[in-house]
């Protein structure tokens, strides 16, 4: 699929870059290139293949769920400037 100079500016312009016109025929080729390649993977036959997260068949480590601090929330909010009931009390910022 080629693409027209004027698609080019107009992508160019959707991206916010300022392009010259030697700049624009040189993308252009290069944009082609990249929807050729796009062509050839859409060509290909997927129905067989089984979508998956990750390409390697590993289990996630996980660590043990357990408390590895000290609960030092008492320090931390004496050096707020205000608190109350255990919360940190910050200025209005939405009406």
């Amino acid at each position: 699929m080629s693409l027209t100079n004027d698609q080019v500016r107009g992508i160019a312009r959707l991206a916010r870059l300022r392009l010259t016109d030697e700049e624009v025929s040189e993308v252009s080729g290069k944009l082609a290139s990249i929807l050729e390649m796009v062509d050839q993977l859409q060509a290909t036959d997927t129905r067989e293949v089984v979508p998956m997260a990750h390409p390697l068949d590993a289990a996630q480590r996980l660590r043990p769920d357990e408390v590895t601090e000290a609960d030092q929330r008492d320090d931390y909010q004496r050096n707020a400037p205000q608190t109350e009931r255990g919360l940190y009390l910050v200025p209005r910022v939405v009406e």
